[in-house]
């Protein structure tokens, strides 16, 4: 082959590379124009029924709507803050619920606040899981309530921008992660029965007890192996210096029963199942104790104050912790300004 011959070769490989480049970007550009964004949060629904609201808020984080009912303000015309009540384990998909086991709604009617009630996420604690659960599913529930939810209740709701937080059993623990997770947002944190610890070995158990017996999750998913550092940085104890500037309120009972405990286990659950319930509301009141104390002993130590309620009797179960709502209620009124 001649030396013209060459150069052309030549020039035709260099045309064939510029083409195919060209053809490339011109494909991954399309390509990219062409994909959907991703959907933003956003408040999907709104239904009223009177003075309760049925939200329906698609969370980015979780790619799924979430249900928030709402019970209004007194005074629907003016604005109000927002108090968040988080369930206990089931999250409010059964009957263990604030609306369903305590008059807590009726308790609220008369003030000035929008009762924010999250139903979902059974078993996740309302945190950030590290990966999806095969039984439990994708939950990224402190990226929801720290990022997500609050701004769009404040435009929904024609909110003043103030928040409160109150939960109870696990949701005990939720509020105080919650509240390290994005200190200031929440101006006040009632924290019912529990267990604050959860990266020592005791707190471990807890956990797992709660995900895995109960609700037939991996904690694994959760916060990953034993010796994660996840574990740490979730822990309200260890993190609790996070806490300072919250107006905060923590109850427990000693675990002892009284008379009406031991009859709402046992009627509750006729034969063996209402003693092993009455073990269990005992066993785990008791230790929620031993991990309320040991927060107290950390927020001293800091000098971070906070209003503590250590009952000489009590196990774990609604009448506790709707009676720590009423208590807790001057606390939380003075965070959210009313």
């Amino acid at each position: 082959m001649n030396l013209s011959a060459l150069r052309n070769v030549a020039a035709l490989r260099t045309t064939a590379v510029a083409l195919t480049a060209a053809l490339s970007v011109a494909v991954l550009a399309g390509g990219a124009a062409s994909a959907e964004p991703e959907k933003p949060s956003a408040v999907s629904s709104v239904v009223k029924d009177g003075r309760t609201w049925h939200l329906k808020v698609y969370s980015a984080a979780m790619k799924k709507d979430i249900t928030i009912d709402v019970q209004r303000p007194v005074d629907e015309s003016k604005p109000a803050p927002n108090f968040y009540m988080l369930n206990g384990l089931d999250a409010g998909e059964g009957s263990a619920s604030w609306s369903a086991q305590t008059n807590a709604l009726g308790f609220l009617a008369d003030k000035q606040v929008n009762v924010i009630q999250p139903i979902g996420g059974r078993g996740s604690y309302y945190t950030d899981w590290k990966q999806e659960d095969p039984r439990l599913g994708l939950n990224k529930w402190t990226t929801f309530f720290t990022q997500e939810l609050p701004p769009l209740l404040d435009a929904t709701l024609n909110s003043t921008g103030l928040n409160a937080l109150a939960g109870l059993s696990t949701s005990g623990t939720s509020v105080l992660q919650l509240a390290e997770a994005k200190p200031g947002l929440f101006k006040s944190v009632a924290a019912y029965s529990g267990c604050a610890q959860i990266a020592d070995p005791m707190g471990k158990q807890a956990v797992k007890f709660s995900v895995e017996t109960w609700a037939g999750g991996k904690t694994a998913n959760m916060y990953g192996a034993d010796t994660d550092p996840a574990w740490v940085e979730n822990d309200p104890v260890i993190n609790a210096e996070k806490l300072r500037g919250t107006n905060l309120y923590v109850s427990s009972g000693s675990g002892m029963p009284t008379n009406a405990d031991v009859a709402y286990y046992l009627n509750g659950s006729p034969g063996p199942m209402g003693v092993v319930n009455l073990g269990l509301g005992i066993g785990i009141e008791a230790a929620t104790n031993a991990c309320t104390a040991n927060l107290k002993n950390k927020l001293d130590s800091l000098g971070i104050p906070a209003t503590y309620q250590f009952t000489p009797m009590g196990t774990h179960y609604w009448p506790y912790w709707e009676q720590a709502l009423h208590d807790s209620w001057p606390l939380l009124a003075q965070g959210m300004g009313i």
